[in-house]
């Protein structure tokens, strides 16, 4: 493996583990705050709309809400292979 790849793949896992701590670490907080993106963000609802700039900003929430759920559901290596050719992702 090459350092390169290396630093990509820790990058990764630091931000897994930041991701983590902060929406299923120990308490609630973390659980109040995931189950009010969900509602806000769309997960489980169609982002259509007829009016495209409505759509067009629904559709981001739920690009957001998805963004977290493969931080704390992917493994590492999953993680690298959606993200490791642009870490600015």
């Amino acid at each position: 493996m090459t350092n390169a790849v290396e630093i990509v793949k820790n990058f990764l896992k630091n931000r897994r583990q930041a991701y983590i701590a902060t929406f299923l670490g120990t308490g609630a907080d973390g659980e109040a705050v995931l189950k009010d993106l969900a509602r806000f963000c769309r997960a489980n609802r169609s982002t259509f709309n007829p009016d495209p700039y409505l759509a067009a900003r629904l559709d981001g929430r739920r690009e957001c809400w998805l963004r977290i759920m493969e931080h704390v559901n992917l493994t590492e290596e999953q993680l690298y292979k959606l993200y490791g050719r642009n870490i600015d992702t």
